[in-house]
């Protein structure tokens, strides 16, 4: 994923900055919490909090114990007509008319070389209408490309999203759609429900590892400042905040979820990244398949764990004196007072629980141990678990 660095005013753009005015990639939630400390970075065509002058220590707590509101650059495109089932299929990996309405699926797609191109969630809205939420990339122009002689029509919904995540994140929830969304919503269901007053998309997905929502605006019908006042409202008796995308990244990090472009790209087949098991082999006609069948591969992105050095993307990962890997992402862990980060390994191996050493940019090396993703909770009860107050 390549990111632009920048900073914007506090004050009104169309006055100060008339570049920004009107700006599509600017988000509608901007001025609900920027202030002279916020850094924006660019993914998606769309702005977002890189850092915003917060402590990101107390953050990063507040979602493990609490909730927090982040405002992320996810952009959903979607995919509709009475032939969405059978394109969908041809572009994702797995089996599309298996998603029930309501529902939600984690999805690749992949190059016709095997390689990941894009993975993202999948929502069914009706029987042939689709949303698929990307990170970043250009899969609306992959979707374009590959729509001929398909009955389907790809639009853009014009969505924003907010994530609330956290494990009171049901409580305010629950407050602010006035007790319609429950622990009866399971995890990857969606729906259409109204939150102070406004009619808006919720999924009970994220990016954090945590029980979490996501809340997907309708365009010009949200009235963004007004929903994001009501969110606040309804959380502040539960301690929520909001958070830039560092304590969120060091929360993705700890609960193994990958990002397309940095943690994996394109030279990679599914089982390389340690996700072929999101790979149907009932789908006989994704892109890709052939030569995804034809060769065996194996997982080469595992974890590391640093005790006093805090990994950066792009370090090489040395064994002995021969560089075998790359670090893609890296962070401090409050929880395990350490640097962690994921390395990309040149080739499969038995790379877990090896002690190795990062070369850091300054050329000094640094002792590493290589462990499995995810960093803790194998079996992601705390994202599956709704809890309301009463049971903490």
């Amino acid at each position: 994923m390549v990111f632009a660095l920048t900073r914007l005013p506090t004050l009104d753009p169309a006055r100060i900055y008339p570049v920004y005015a009107g700006s599509n990639s600017l988000s509608p939630f901007h001025y609900c919490y920027a202030n002279p400390k916020t850094v924006l970075r660019l993914a998606a065509g769309r702005f977002f909090a890189h850092y915003n002058g917060e402590d990101i220590a107390a953050t990063y707590w507040a979602l493990r114990r609490a909730a927090v509101l982040y405002d992320v650059p996810e952009r959903p495109v979607e995919i509709s007509g009475p032939q969405a089932v059978p394109f969908l299929d041809r572009i994702f990996t797995r089996r599309v008319a298996e998603i029930g309405i309501g529902r939600g699926r984690y999805v690749l797609a992949c190059t016709h070389a095997g390689g990941l191109f894009m993975d993202g969630i999948l929502f069914r809205l009706t029987d042939d209408r689709f949303w698929f939420v990307q990170p970043d990339g250009e899969l609306d122009s992959w979707l374009l490309a590959h729509r001929y002689g398909y009955d389907v029509t790809v639009s853009d919904p014009n969505a924003r999203v907010l994530q609330l995540q956290g494990p009171k994140s049901l409580v305010v929830i629950n407050a602010a759609s006035e007790g319609a969304i429950d622990r009866a919503m399971g995890f990857f269901h969606a729906g259409f429900h109204t939150l102070g007053g406004q009619r808006v998309f919720v999924s009970r997905t994220g990016w954090s590892g945590e029980l979490g929502y996501e809340i997907y605006t309708l365009g010009a019908a949200t009235d963004c400042p007004r929903l994001w006042d009501w969110l606040m409202k309804c959380g502040a008796p539960h301690g929520l905040m909001f958070g830039s995308m560092q304590s969120l990244n060091i929360r993705r990090i700890e609960a193994g979820i990958l990002d397309s472009g940095s943690d994996f790209n394109s030279s990679m087949m599914p089982a390389e990244a340690g996700l072929s098991r999101f790979v149907d082999a009932g789908n006989s006609s994704f892109i890709g398949r052939e030569a995804i069948i034809a060769e065996r591969r194996e997982n080469r992105i595992f974890g590391l764990l640093c005790a006093e050095h805090v990994p950066a993307g792009g370090s090489l990962v040395l064994d002995g004196d021969d560089a075998v890997g790359i670090v893609t992402t890296g962070a401090h862990s409050p929880k395990f007072d350490a640097g962690i980060g994921y390395v990309r390994f040149a080739v499969a191996d038995a790379w877990e629980d090896r002690c190795l050493r990062i070369r850091s940019g300054d050329g000094v090396l640094h002792e590493c141990r290589i462990v499995a993703l995810p960093f803790y909770d194998q079996d992601k009860r705390l994202a599956k678990t709704a809890r309301l107050d009463g049971d903490f």
